[in-house]
């Protein structure tokens, strides 16, 4: 059985409706491949187009980390699609800083929209559409280096702290309706947006230099190894797993 059918040899996703933020490049990109290729119908978004939409999605432009932004992309995601069976929250980022106590407060706040508030908002207004139809799943997808709280980068670390507690409370509230809330939170993964990150960290601290040799694995994810977990966790293969997180990082960070 191919890991985009089911036992029929039907597509896993087939007459599914999936939306996944940031779905333009790197994770988000291997997501929309993987989920065109078990059947479903895709909606992808970002801020522009300017990265490459995968073949057989579809895209609208938005910018999630405005109330405003994300209530239109609720709104096309509905007029597109005729409802969202499958949420996937995968835009995010942050930049590193020289210090914790020298990000701006502006930054703090443009963060916490982003990798936090954009996911509440959207599952806010489309949540309740699954909830009405018994059925749904949700991916928030967070970030390994949560429990390490990076200095650098602790502005995105507390809101993927954030995120991870809110999945777990929404996936309580959720599941007597048959819609699961699940995170996948990836390690370091071979994207040019991340090695972009990567290489100015590097340059504010030299010691991180390289650090793909700390992966016990060794070597950097891909994009698909975290879209094959996305997809898992979508499909009927996890109809009882909900609340759960998925730590895929090649063994980088351990967690008691």
């Amino acid at each position: 059985m191919g890991a985009t059918e089911n036992g029929t040899g039907t597509p896993e996703l087939k007459g599914k409706r999936a939306l996944v933020t940031g779905g333009t490049r790197g994770i988000g990109a291997g997501i929309v491949r993987r989920l065109l290729e078990a059947g479903a119908e895709v909606l992808t978004t970002a801020r522009s187009s300017s990265g490459t939409v995968p073949e057989g999605a579809r895209f609208v432009a938005a910018d999630v980390r405005s109330r405003e932004g994300a209530a239109e992309l609720a709104a096309a995601a509905v007029d597109v699609l005729g409802g969202v069976d499958i949420l996937v929250h995968n835009a995010g980022g942050a930049q590193p800083h020289a210090s914790a106590l020298g990000i701006p407060d502006e930054e703090w706040l443009d963060v916490l929209d982003l990798n936090l508030l954009a996911s509440v908002r959207l599952d806010a207004l489309l949540a309740p559409g699954m909830r009405e139809r018994g059925s749904g799943a949700i991916v928030h997808i967070s970030s390994a280096a949560v429990p390490v709280a990076f200095p650098p980068f602790l502005h995105y670390t507390v809101a993927k702290a954030g995120l991870e507690n809110y999945s777990r409370g929404l996936a309580a509230e959720l599941a007597p309706a048959g819609v699961r809330v699940n995170t996948v939170t990836p390690g370091r993964v071979a994207t040019p947006g991340g090695e972009k990150v990567r290489e100015e960290w590097a340059r504010l601290d030299p010691t991180q230099a390289g650090s793909e040799s700390l992966v016990p694995l060794g070597r950097d994810g891909l994009p698909d190894d975290i879209a094959r977990a996305v997809l898992f966790l979508v499909s009927d293969q996890a109809s009882w797993v909900t609340g759960s997180n998925f730590v895929i990082d090649g063994g980088e960070f351990p967690r008691g």
